[in-house]
């Protein structure tokens, strides 16, 4: 099964502060729950703790995937936590896999996906945590859906 990334980046690559969304695109949150719901959501332990700041529960109709090094984290019991990154990716190869962030597993992840779903906002945003570098020698955009202020992009690896 294919194992993608899905994230919202601005210009210059900021995709949070404080571990919060710096903007407000409701366009973005709907895509990103058609986009992955019913799918398997692989993120870190701050990206959970976000969603769980903004919704006060995991992510509905998505099967949670955390991943931390922290041994003493407690979630939910219908949330999987994983301690590697290897150890996520051999235990979910037969599920459609969505990396949903933040900073730290998306440089970990990026060359081990096969597709990239990036809302590219049009902006330069104040933050303090960064998406990787897309490189162009690995990945080609595939598909492109401009909006006024974002666009939907996909990319495909090469």
């Amino acid at each position: 099964m294919p194992f993608s990334l899905i994230a919202a980046v601005a210009k210059n690559n900021c995709i949070g502060i404080k571990n919060k969304i710096p903007w407000n695109i409701p366009e973005d949150f709907q895509y990103f729950k058609k986009t992955t719901t019913g799918k398997t959501c692989l993120m870190g332990e701050a990206t959970f703790k976000s969603i769980l700041g903004y919704l006060g529960k995991p992510l509905p109709n998505r099967k949670t995937v955390v991943v931390t090094i922290d041994h003493n984290f407690k979630a939910p019991e219908d949330v999987r936590v994983f301690y590697s990154l290897d150890d996520a990716f051999e235990k979910l190869k037969n599920e459609d896999v969505f990396v949903c962030g933040g900073a730290s597993i998306y440089r970990q992840t990026i060359d081990r996906v096969d597709t990239l779903y990036i809302t590219l906002v049009n902006l330069e945003a104040d933050g303090d945590v960064f998406f990787p570098e897309i490189n162009p020698e690995i990945w080609r955009e595939t598909s492109r859906e401009d909006h006024e202020g974002f666009s939907f992009l996909k990319f495909e690896k090469k």
